[in-house]
């Protein structure tokens, strides 16, 4: 399979629009409708000292005034709307409602409510899942600094609707910047996806990051949490009050360094000079003549399981792929595809710390997106001159058993959805959890057939409360012509969508 592919197009956001008839009909309406008693009138009906129609004339005005303020005022409330974190299910203009997590065009899940307040704009902005996909994942790297950022590692799964194929996204084997080190290398791996399958310019991409970084956002629990477990060393004075203790929920953090590296990276002509700006700096601060390395992102085709089910995609090696293939083709037998019970807790010397989003359009296009500094804060190490936390992802690092994305292309049947995107994260056993998944989603998408007296709007991907009591699993759909998003456990990662 090839990894390139056309352009994802979208269907452009519809504001309802009101058309006018002629203004001959418009002066006859008001004539009927509005007696204007404000003005004096001769004994024949007729206006004292005004021309014949412009009576008709302001009256039509005024109610052209009105109804655009109307329209101006419905705007106003339905934008304020989707800028709820758990997303909307008032009716839309189309007359019809949906749960939470539908949506008509496109839809954004991370485990940052800012960040997907981002992804949805770059969406609403025309925007496609990448761009929408690349930008969260940059305001992950300022908000969530204990599980991603600059100096990460990535893997993801792109499936264009448009060209039917899907594409791996890799950073690149682990490198060493410097002992115990990993080599960053999220700007060049972002910057080729975006390359190559997004729409909008790339600083429009980094506008909102930016501005995070430099103006401050609001620590929230999980950084909190993850704060109060590492302690102050090393992260102060970026994450720390000005006493030396950890920032709690609801303070304001800010970044100015990491600020300048992003505009650097907006700027720049090209990925090389970005990446070659920040590695230069994280020399200095290290004290080193230069990295001996370069980063190697790589976009490639990726693997694939032809199923009854229909056709499953994944990362390939190093990440946890082709296992998860193997495991799958096991459970996915002609006896029926149901719940395995859940794999029993691994004890890990280390649980790895990764970052997980997803991005689905009603077409079928999903990006899910993962990423890891291996450890909580990764290495411990702040380079003062960028504010990158650097990852001890190095070249003698494991396997990425954190990365397995899957991707479900629906059988033509019509018994399943479009497309499945699942994306797992919190746990050494992803794969097994991800199967798991993907094993109650088909059950309950079997039930839901059986089911057809409930409207088909209201359908959707099959959410439960829990998987396994193991990690978090991101869920996107496309289905019916429309874009879903869930989590499980449900609530724990907010969406946006439109």
């Amino acid at each position: 399979m090839e990894a390139t592919g056309e352009p994802v197009l979208y269907r452009k956001l519809l504001l309802w629009e009101q058309s006018w008839e002629s203004g001959e009909e418009e002066e006859e309406i008001a004539e009927l409708l509005v007696p204007g008693p404000w003005k004096p009138q001769d004994s024949s009906g007729k206006e004292a000292g005004a021309r014949p129609g412009a009576r008709a004339q302001l009256v039509a005005a005024l109610l052209l005034l009105a109804v655009g303020f109307s329209l101006a005022v419905w705007q106003l409330h339905s934008r304020a709307s989707s800028t709820e974190t758990s997303g909307s299910g008032a009716p839309p203009p189309g007359g019809h409602s949906h749960r939470p997590g539908v949506y008509h065009h496109g839809a954004i899940i991370s485990p940052a409510a800012p960040c997907s307040d981002l992804g949805q704009e770059l969406l609403v902005a025309g925007g496609n899942v990448v761009d929408a996909g690349v930008g969260a994942a940059l305001c992950l790297a300022v908000v969530h600094p204990h599980a991603t950022g600059l100096g990460a590692m990535f893997w993801g799964l792109f499936h264009n609707s448009s060209s039917g194929n899907s594409t791996a996204l890799t950073s690149g084997p682990a490198q060493t910047l410097a002992p115990g080190l990993g080599l960053p290398s999220a700007l060049p791996t972002l910057r080729l996806l975006h390359t190559r399958f997004g729409r909008l310019p790339w600083p429009r991409l980094l506008v909102g990051p930016t501005t995070l970084a430099q103006e401050g956002f609001l620590v929230d629990t999980p950084l909190a949490r993850a704060l109060a477990a590492q302690g102050p060393e090393g992260l102060c004075p970026l994450l720390c009050h000005t006493d030396g203790t950890p920032l709690g929920p609801g303070a304001r953090a800010t970044n100015p360094k990491l600020a300048a590296v992003l505009r650097r990276a907006a700027l720049a002509p090209t990925p090389d000079f970005a990446e070659d700006a920040l590695l230069s700096l994280l020399a200095r601060d290290l004290g080193l003549e230069g990295p001996s390395a370069e980063p190697r992102p790589s976009l490639e085709p990726a693997l694939q399981l032809p199923s009854a089910q229909g056709i499953l995609f994944t990362t390939p090696s190093p990440s946890a792929g082709p296992e998860l293939l193997t495991l799958l083709e096991a459970a996915l037998q002609p006896r029926g595809p149901s719940p395995d019970p859940c794999p029993p807790p691994l004890h890990a010397n280390e649980t790895p710390v990764s970052s997980v989003l997803a991005t689905v359009d009603s077409s079928g296009s999903v990006l899910l997106l993962i990423s890891s500094l291996n450890s909580s804060f990764g290495s411990g190490r702040l380079s003062p001159s960028t504010g990158v936390l650097l990852s001890n992802l190095v070249d003698k690092s494991a396997v990425s058993t954190w990365a397995c994305p899957l991707i479900l292309r629906g059988s033509p049947d019509g018994t399943e959805d479009d497309v499945l995107g699942l994306v797992a994260s919190g746990t050494p056993a992803v794969a097994r959890v991800t199967i798991h998944a993907l094993l109650s989603h088909l059950a309950g998408s079997q039930t839901q057939a059986q089911h057809q007296h409930q409207h088909q709007h209201q359908q959707g991907p099959t959410e439960r409360s829990g998987v396994c009591g193991q990690g978090t699993v991101l869920q996107v759909a496309a289905h019916a012509e429309h874009a879903h998003v869930s989590s499980v456990p449900s609530g724990c990662c907010p969406f946006q969508g439109f």
